[in-house]
């Protein structure tokens, strides 16, 4: 189960027996949500929010969204490195708050 960032408390991973969609669970406390990625013709066209379990709090909500905002495409590189390549992911733990000044490109 590789954790690939931790934002503000809210851990993002992947099960190691994972399937298309690409997608990741975010994590706080006793929550659980399921964020799956959508491509058409190599672009980012979709991305949902699915609670597994739990009641992840609106304000993690929210700073989640932010979050997958900022780091999708980071967060869709690090599953195909593990997934494609078999390359462990690298963890980034990040602690402050993210603006759109901060976007990964």
């Amino acid at each position: 189960m590789p954790k690939i960032f931790e934002y503000l408390g809210i851990i993002i991973r992947f099960y190691s027996n994972e399937h298309d969609p690409i997608h990741v669970h975010a994590i706080y406390q006793d929550a659980e949500v399921k964020i799956s990625f959508f491509f058409k013709e190599g672009r980012l066209y979709r991305t949902t929010y699915k609670v597994e379990k739990g009641k992840f709090p609106p304000a993690k909500m929210k700073a989640l969204k932010k979050f997958v905002s900022i780091y999708n495409l980071k967060i869709v590189h690090r599953w195909n490195e593990y997934f494609i390549f078999k390359v462990s992911p690298k963890f980034e733990k990040i602690t402050k708050k993210l603006s759109n000044e901060d976007r990964y490109n």
